[in-house]
């Protein structure tokens, strides 16, 4: 049986875990990885429950937030929020993704639930612009279309790597 969790990725000067957004799941969080600018990782094993909300992380920060659920080591719904760009959502290795959805039953495909992977890079794009970065599309685009080798959070850490937040 693989992982499952969320990763929470904020920039703040203080522990994320002190924050009002992240207030409900602080005592079950640990910190996982910490990088220049006040970047920090933070995780929560879960199967269940609420993290916080990311969209008030990113506002009490004034600064981009994401969340990653690990989904069985299999695969990572992506939230991202940043203060002048907005929210957005897409996935980490899609095709195990579209089973734990039933994609493709009843009418529904992936990109109802997540934007398309080129549309996710453009928006992470922007993202990452708002934290400072400046980041390669292509790049982020191979991450957003790779499948697990072998676990989903390594994809998720490549991304973060990408997102220029956390390098490897």
């Amino acid at each position: 049986m693989g992982y499952w969790g969320y990763f929470v990725v904020g920039r703040e000067e203080r522990p994320l875990v002190e924050l009002d957004a992240l207030a409900g799941a602080a005592e079950g969080m640990t910190l996982r990885a910490s990088a220049p600018g006040g970047w920090q990782v933070w995780e929560y094993p879960s199967r269940d429950g609420d993290v916080g909300n990311m969209n008030a992380l990113a506002r009490q920060t004034g600064a981009p937030a994401l969340f990653g659920y690990v989904m069985n080591s299999e695969c990572v719904a992506l939230e991202a929020a940043a203060p002048e760009s907005g929210a957005w959502t897409t996935c980490l290795a899609r095709t195990a993704m579209a089973g734990y959805l039933g994609a493709g039953r009843e009418g529904l495909t992936l990109e109802d639930y997540f934007l398309p992977p080129r549309d996710a890079a453009e928006r992470a794009v922007r993202w990452a612009a708002e934290a400072g970065h400046e980041v390669n599309a292509d790049a982020l685009l191979a991450v957003l279309t790779s499948d697990p080798d072998p676990l989903a959070e390594n994809l998720l850490f490549h991304f973060l790597d990408r997102l220029g937040v956390v390098p490897l």
